[in-house]
């Protein structure tokens, strides 16, 4: 996890000195090859188990992966292929389409993922996508969801204002979690991004269950 979340600094600063877009225009492209990459790690971790029972007869499907609470991702949307695109292809062009082809093998998925990678310069993305394709080997379990957050607290930084309209600092959900004791009932958050407010509820009351029983 040390070694994973410098990932995010040294994307910042690629896109601030290669890209001429804002940081609200590449937060969501940058964030769609987080999902991407975790949702290569998910898949690769079962693929062997749900491959082995499959048959000719009766090969693999989306389906099967899906049992497994996993996304099916066809060979296009991997970081791993991409990353290995010749360097004459429309890198762009084949991320876009990388995203399409995730959605439409999982339906569930339609039009919610981002788009746009064409808008970025192709040497930026190559050097994005080289950064990324380790990851799914590398990282594993809540190691996917720390990055994705610490991305998400520097974009906000960048943006100032209006980096509040999507992020709320670590401190102050911390806060409200420690007001709110969530010891039995429901959460409830209307405005759920990262999922920071559940995962700081489960941290607050495992802790504080920690310190009672010493």
């Amino acid at each position: 996890l040390h070694d994973a979340l410098p990932i995010s600094a040294r994307a910042d600063d690629e896109l601030r000195a290669n890209s001429k877009l804002t940081p609200g225009q590449y937060r969501d492209p940058v964030l769609g090859l987080v999902f991407l990459a975790y949702a290569e790690n998910r898949f690769e971790a079962v693929r062997g188990e749900v491959e082995a029972k499959a048959t000719k007869r009766n090969p693999a499907t989306a389906a099967d992966f899906k049992a497994k609470s996993v996304l099916y991702v066809p060979d296009e949307s991997r970081l791993s292929h991409l990353v290995e695109l010749p360097e004459g292809d429309d890198i762009g062009k084949a991320t876009d389409e990388a995203i399409k082809a995730i959605e439409e093998a999982n339906p569930e998925l339609k039009d919610i993922l981002p788009r746009g990678y064409q808008k970025l310069e192709p040497s930026t993305l190559i050097e994005l996508l080289r950064l990324f394709a380790p990851l799914p080997t590398q990282l594993e379990g809540d190691a996917f969801g720390f990055v994705y957050e610490d991305f998400l607290s520097n974009f906000a930084a960048q943006e100032g204002k209006g980096g509040g309209e999507y992020f709320t600092p670590y401190s102050i959900v911390r806060l409200i979690v420690e007001i709110l004791e969530p010891f039995q009932g429901r959460v409830f958050d209307p405005a759920c991004g990262s999922g920071g407010m559940f995962v700081q509820c489960a941290k607050f009351v495992v802790s504080s269950c920690r310190d009672r029983k010493s």
